[in-house]
């Protein structure tokens, strides 16, 4: 997860207008349809009452003469729906790639903040030698010992593998041997971009590609010993930590607006193409359908694209379970205030 984006208004007009961006460099120009609410299947049986109490999370953030207003707006409507169908318009944005939704969560592990017994695996806070904005160590020299005895040990994982998709995820609670919890989330990454050990399974024939999933690879790692632990470092980016102590229990972890990010409500994109704090209707197909409006409120170096999003699905195993299994074709289209739908649909053509 990473920091909130700025200018957001002008990046998603001058992206689509071919005025910069390396996203829209990469995957061509995008193009911008306007749609209207009724286009939106199951728009009116939605919870827009929930909606809007996550988009309140992180509308004060949002910066831009459209958004100003419609905030303050926001914090006083008695009508939800109303509010939604009054101030924004949809707007469907797509690059050529097809859509794509995954799930993530927020892990709960067994740690300790010292090293004992079957606590063995370090929760690194961030060096400060690190350079930001290149490639620093590997996670395999990180694995191998490259920062240890420098005091940078948040904690100490029972579980290397609980550990690795704690930092795929990106933030997480630790549970401690007194039974108290630490919440830790994203400080930095080390610069490597982020590789899939599930796809590498698959090329390397130990898993089929229709039994990919959270669980699959966790189950392969853990029955491979060593070889499996070295599975891991295909992937070479890592991800430190920092100790979060200001937020109620209830609420969920930071996202990438430094804001609790919501069950079920809240959607990780790439800033790139959709604003963050931008309401975004879902329509994921697949096992489970989902027809619901959420916010864009939460980034991840695997979502990449116009129509990529991963839904947040709360914390712990249940939701862990649930989230591993999502990877869903369907669509979704952004809700943005009136002026700037209106002004990039027509920058679109």
């Amino acid at each position: 997860m990473t920091r909130v984006h700025a200018g957001i208004r002008f990046c998603l007009v001058a992206l689509v207008i071919g005025l910069s961006s390396q996203g829209a460099k990469a995957n061509g120009p995008a193009n911008a349809k306007l749609l209207s609410f009724e286009d939106l299947d199951g728009w009116a049986e939605d919870s827009h009452e929930n909606a809007l109490a996550a988009f309140l999370e992180t509308c004060g953030d949002l910066d831009g003469s459209d958004w100003v207003p419609i905030c303050g707006i926001a914090k006083s409507s008695q009508d939800a729906r109303g509010f939604f169908e009054a101030l924004f318009l949809p707007v469907r944005i797509t690059d050529g790639k097809d859509a794509l939704f995954t799930g993530y969560f927020e892990p709960e592990i067994r740690a300790s903040r010292s090293r004992d017994g079957a606590y063995q695996y370090p929760i690194y806070s961030v060096p400060e030698e690190m350079p930001r904005g290149r490639p620093w160590l590997t996670r395999a020299q990180i694995d191998s010992g490259a920062l240890a005895g420098r005091g940078l040990e948040i904690a100490y994982a029972a579980d290397p593998v609980d550990l690795f998709f704690l930092q795929v995820q990106g933030s997480g609670r630790l549970r401690l041997p007194d039974g108290s919890v630490m919440r830790i989330g994203f400080a930095a990454k080390n610069g490597h971009e982020y590789r899939s050990v599930g796809r590498e399974l698959v090329r390397q024939g130990h898993l089929p590609q229709n039994r990919v999933s959270a669980q699959a690879i966790r189950a392969w790692v853990r029955a491979n010993g060593e070889l499996g632990r070295r599975a891991l470092h295909h992937n070479p980016s890592f991800i430190f930590f920092r100790v979060v102590d200001h937020i109620a229990p209830e609420k969920g972890p930071l996202g990438a607006m430094n804001r609790s990010i919501t069950e079920g409500r809240t959607i990780a994109v790439d800033p790139a193409f959709t604003p963050l704090g931008a309401p975004v209707w879902v329509e994921k197909d697949g096992r489970k359908p989902l027809r619901r409006l959420m916010v864009a409120q939460d980034t991840g170096s695997a979502i990449k694209g116009a129509q990529r999003a991963d839904i947040f699905y709360g914390t712990g195993a249940d939701a862990g379970a649930e989230a591993g299994l999502i990877r869903d074709p369907g669509q979704m289209i952004v809700l943005l205030p009136v002026e700037t739908a209106l002004k990039l649909t027509r920058e679109a053509g």
